[in-house]
């Protein structure tokens, strides 16, 4: 299971350098990240593949996760008209994203409140909870 970890952080140089600095110290590496907030505060979405480690690891740092969700990763083929298509069958099933970003190797990661119709459209073959 793909979790997505949210870190409500000031938005001065050097807030996501202490996320980064807290994670890594602690041997877990981010897959992906994204950050939103032009004012005061940022929000930071992170994708870790041990979300207990970076946790108790931002703890000590004195920064906390506010939020944490399941999400889903996809493999892609980094081309023109990946994300378009993946995002048209998400359509066609009826699932309204509430989130996405880019993570490394050719992954996107997405979230939805209905993460088992999410996950049926991206993998309509797979059975639930798979």
């Amino acid at each position: 299971m793909a979790v997505d970890l949210v870190i409500d952080v000031e938005n001065t140089p050097g807030a996501l350098a202490g996320v980064a600095a807290a994670i890594s110290d602690a041997g877990v590496n981010i897959a992906a990240a994204t950050c939103v907030g032009p004012g005061e505060r940022a929000e930071l979405h992170i994708l870790v593949p041990h979300a207990e480690a970076a946790k108790h690891a931002l703890a000590i740092s004195q920064l906390a996760v506010t939020r944490e969700r399941e999400v889903v990763v996809v493999d892609v083929e980094d081309r023109p008209g990946v994300l378009a298509d993946l995002t048209r069958k998400i359509a066609r099933a009826g699932v309204d994203l509430d989130l996405i970003y880019v993570a490394t190797r050719d992954r996107v990661v997405f979230g939805a409140a209905d993460i088992t119709a999410l996950r049926a459209a991206l993998n309509p073959g797979s059975s639930p909870g798979a």
